[in-house]
């Protein structure tokens, strides 16, 4: 508002002009000013998001106490589920919304990430509502590498059976010995004639146990630098050789429903065919995937601590303790401040980068934007779910309400497609690339020389 007082000369000599055709010009040149920085949603759209936003809540939450377990998502054989959910995503067809991060000739909408940070911070509130909508993870991501770098081969006989939500997929990347440094790995590919021979093992392999096929990465050339010496292959589940040790479940789950598989591959054949991109070329493939994934958490994320804070304030005006209701208490006041503004800041944060990646329809150059929304999504969603089980007391910490389950989230929020720490290291490491070391044996915001500069740029002026 002070650069508009100044820019038209006082804020009474600008709007509050009496001559109203200089007033008409003034105001036209703040609505372009404004439209720079446009925070509304088209019309249309937004209509699609009121739709959404009705039919999460209606149909989507219901299934989520039903079948609760995040492997039911996933677990196409379970035929009480899937009566519920396939004519919820025939319908989702219908209104044109299924796969929408995926292009018109994949049966999606070719939305951009703004609208999918708008629709996913919807999604994000309901376990299955991804599924529903062909949004889930890692079927996703999965589908878009295909799209990307499979052949027609390829495409019609992984990617079409998952895209009309048929089969669920697994990625498999992280092993036991290592996870955030591929460095590591150990699985590898050995060619062999036209077939490849794949050995080693995967660990926490979501959904192995459901999945049609599985996509691994494999290290087919040692004497090259993991980034160039790593292989993408797609491997049907039933191929022989691939052992699932144990399906793992996360803190919490009761025994024999965990869906995280660890896979030992003992001498698996698979035939030239099955390599997805290049020889080498599997961390080009990973990161594609890494990328949009890494966005999508942070959408959903949103909405998980949207639900958190709506727990929060109906809390605080249904309590009372000590004479007063607990929104009265000011610790509680600024749990609810403090809440409101970081995911505030937050949604922008996400829905900054979802623009970025928009402009340019690349992960790699915006990189940065990606890890610190990665980074804050642990830390919001932990900090705010915190907040919500204190208020709520012994109930928060019960089965009976829904925070354990999201504080767990929260902290596997931290660690799923890269800790917190790599993200962090990557965002310093991209920032310190912009700058360059101080020319003399002081800092370039030494005083003492920049006053003397000062002196001598306006000497005799003052």
């Amino acid at each position: 508002m002070t650069y508009l007082c100044q820019l038209f000369g006082g804020c009474r000599a600008g709007y509050y002009s009496n001559d109203i055709n200089v007033r008409r010009s003034r105001l036209i040149k703040i609505k372009e000013m404004i439209q720079m920085w446009d925070f509304s949603t088209d019309a249309e759209f937004q209509k699609k998001l009121d739709w959404i936003k009705v039919f999460v809540e209606a149909e989507c939450e219901p299934l989520d106490r039903l079948f609760p377990s995040a492997g039911d998502c996933y677990d196409v054989g379970n035929k009480k589920a899937r009566a519920i959910a396939k004519p919820l995503m025939e319908e989702v067809k219908r209104q044109g919304l299924w796969a929408c991060h995926l292009g018109p000739e994949l049966g999606g909408q070719g939305y951009g990430q703004v609208k999918l940070a708008l629709m996913n911070e919807i999604l994000g509130r309901s376990l299955w509502a991804p599924t529903i909508f062909g949004t889930a993870a890692p079927d996703t991501g999965n589908a878009e590498i295909i799209a990307m770098f499979g052949t027609d081969e390829q495409k019609k006989r992984y990617l079409q059976p998952l895209l009309d939500g048929d089969i669920v997929s697994c990625y498999a990347m992280t092993e036991p010995q290592g996870g955030a440094d591929p460095g590591v790995f150990e699985c590898k590919a050995v060619r062999d004639g036209d077939e490849w021979v794949i050995s080693g093992e995967k660990w926490f392999a979501s959904n192995a146990r459901y999945a049609e096929f599985l996509i691994v990465m494999c290290v087919t050339d040692k004497k090259a630098p993991i980034y160039k010496g790593a292989s993408m292959f797609l491997m049907p589940t039933n191929t022989p050789g691939i052992n699932i040790l144990r399906n793992t479940g996360i803190h919490g789950e009761p025994g024999g429903i965990g869906s995280h598989g660890y896979i030992r591959f003992e001498n698996v054949r698979l035939l030239a065919d099955a390599l997805l991109g290049g020889e080498g070329e599997g961390f080009a493939v990973a990161q594609a995937r890494l990328g949009g994934g890494r966005v999508h958490h942070a959408m959903r994320t949103v909405g998980q601590c949207q639900i958190a804070i709506e727990m929060m304030c109906e809390r605080a005006v249904s309590r009372s303790t000590k004479g007063s209701m607990l929104g009265d208490k000011q610790t509680v006041q600024g749990y609810l401040a403090d809440s409101w503004i970081e995911l505030k800041q937050f949604r922008l944060q996400v829905l900054q980068t979802a623009w970025l990646i928009d402009q340019g329809h690349d992960y790699k150059s915006n990189q940065i934007s990606i890890a610190g929304i990665k980074v804050m999504a642990a830390k919001v969603f932990h900090d705010i779910v915190q907040r919500a089980i204190h208020m709520h007391g012994a109930l928060g910490v019960s089965d009976e309400m829904p925070l354990g389950h999201m504080w767990l989230y929260a902290v596997m929020m931290g660690i799923m497609d890269g800790p917190t720490e790599v993200h962090k290291a990557t965002v310093a490491k991209t920032m310190l690339k912009n700058y360059k070391p101080a020319a003399g044996l002081f800092p370039s915001a030494h005083l003492i020389p920049r006053t003397q500069a000062a002196r001598q740029k306006y000497e005799g002026q003052y």
